[in-house]
């Protein structure tokens, strides 16, 4: 995206990556490609908005976070294909580590539970899986990212390999305190240091690429979870945002203090702008839009993600129906990697629309059980949630996900505020915004949604949603 710094697009060129599944549960993308597909975007973005190269004043970048990239340092090609945040071919490496007894250390100093969803497992099935592949890292040779430090490698020809703090904090090699990988966590996985980026700033000019022909600085780099949470202008502490997307990710500033979390969530860094530091508790919910895609791709019972908002309308009800889409585990508040998909309440009547509506509404139940544990976690009655993601467009889901928490859901006019967190940080990096005060008037509200259904309707749907969560998990 091209973003003005009044926060307004000028223009979008996007080109979807390929995922495959080599095995049940294994996601995987070529890392090639994914360079490939940003060369292409970010000409053709310039293309379409008709500027000169010369207007663009800085670059940001926001990416999936736990996606794990290893590289040949030397000739800069990746050793196997990106290992996706919700590939679960780490579940061994896992397993073993908590047998071993290190989980206590592990969420004490990084926030986070033993899980394939972080990249530290990753890197180390890449090591055993290719030729020679810890001798390797350990001589020097390999080198690690997520797709920032990827990304930045590659638009710097090779000359920065950096990460920012909120990546680093996914990867459960950081230190939560220090900000710094720490030792005792690179010996539990055996990684050698050295394979690792520097850990930066969220904000700040990394370096420089001539990717356009013409010398653009590098100036944020940042999950996109946090990304969105920026971008959200959840400043303060008690905001919340949640992006439906692939996944469903919620977030909840704490401010300067970390808050360890005693009912599933995981303590992450929000950002870091120079001498600011901000945490976030988040609640992760793999798969979210990614169900949708499994109704249309999978399943072939829908055309365009767009039609279930009129087929859910078009029911009275989901008729009992309840789909717990754990096609690649539960995450928070459940983190159960062994649970696969299931459909309960299934009847004669039933019928495709039934299940598609179901599908639909499991994003927000999901995201429901989040908010339940954040409440839980922090004593703080949540007033609004603000939201973003391609699954915000649809009224249906928003206005369901109202009534499940009996809260009012907020839909700003931009919900690319993932893209938009990147260019905000970029910009502040730059000069071109002084402060975030100069940020907070650029936000506008397009829909808000109050609840419709009283809480003893309420009750009784999420009662049936619990029920089918815990028989998918004690199957």
């Amino acid at each position: 995206m091209i973003i003005d710094d009044n926060l307004q697009i000028v223009s979008i060129s996007q080109q979807e990556v390929a995922n495959s599944f080599p095995k049940p549960g294994w996601v995987q993308m070529s890392a090639s490609e994914i360079w490939t597909s940003v060369q292409y975007v970010c000409l053709n973005v310039v293309e379409k908005a008709r500027i000169n190269v010369e207007d663009i004043k800085a670059v940001g970048i926001t990416n999936q976070r736990e996606t794990t990239i290893v590289w040949d340092k030397k000739t800069g090609l990746p050793v196997y294909d990106a290992l996706v945040w919700q590939s679960r071919q780490t579940n061994e490496l896992c397993e073993k580590a908590v047998r071993a007894g290190y989980a206590e250390v592990i969420r004490r100093k990084t926030g986070l539970p033993i899980d394939p969803y972080f990249s530290s497992s990753k890197v180390r099935w890449i090591l055993d899986n290719i030729e020679n592949g810890q001798k390797r890292a350990e001589n020097g040779e390999l080198l690690f990212g997520t797709v920032d430090s990827w990304l930045v490698y590659k638009l710097t020809g090779g000359k920065v390999h950096i990460t920012d703090v909120s990546n680093a904090s996914r990867t459960m090699l950081m230190n939560l305190d220090t900000l710094q990988w720490d030792k005792e966590l690179l010996e539990i996985w055996n990684i050698p240091g050295c394979m690792l980026p520097e850990i930066r700033d969220s904000s700040a000019v990394y370096g420089y690429t001539d990717l356009f022909g013409t010398r653009l600085p590098i100036a944020a780099c940042v999950g996109d979870q946090q990304s969105a949470l920026f971008g959200q202008m959840c400043f303060e502490v008690g905001q919340c945002k949640n992006t439906y997307g692939t996944g469903c990710f919620l977030l909840f500033n704490t401010g300067n203090k970390r808050v360890e979390s005693k009912n599933g969530l995981v303590t992450t860094v929000g950002w870091k702008i120079k001498d600011e530091i901000v945490y976030a508790l988040e609640g992760s919910v793999f798969v979210a839009g990614a169900a949708i895609q499994w109704l249309r791709d999978g399943l072939k019972v829908i055309e365009k993600a767009s039609e279930t908002e009129r087929i859910a309308y078009e029911l009275e009800s989901s008729d009992g129906i309840y789909v717990v889409p754990a096609f690649t585990g539960l995450g928070a508040p459940y983190w159960d990697q062994n649970a696969k998909g299931a459909i309960f309440g299934l009847t004669r009547g039933t019928t495709t629309n039934h299940l598609i509506r179901a599908t639909l509404e499991s994003l927000a139940y999901q995201s429901y059980d989040l908010i339940e544990a954040m409440q839980q976690d922090t004593d703080i009655t949540l007033a609004a949630l603000q939201v973003d993601g391609g699954a915000c467009r649809n009224n249906y889901l928003m206005q369901f996900q109202s009534d499940l928490l009996q809260s009012r859901i907020v839909r700003p006019v931009n919900f690319e505020t993932t893209a938009l967190g990147a260019a905000m940080l970029s910009g502040l990096a730059t000069g071109i915004f002084t402060d975030k005060n100069d940020l907070i008037d650029k936000y506008v509200v397009e829909k808000k949604f109050e609840p419709l259904l009283n809480s003893m309707q309420v009750q009784k749907l999420i009662q049936g949603w619990k029920k089918a969560v815990k028989a998918t998990m004690e199957f």
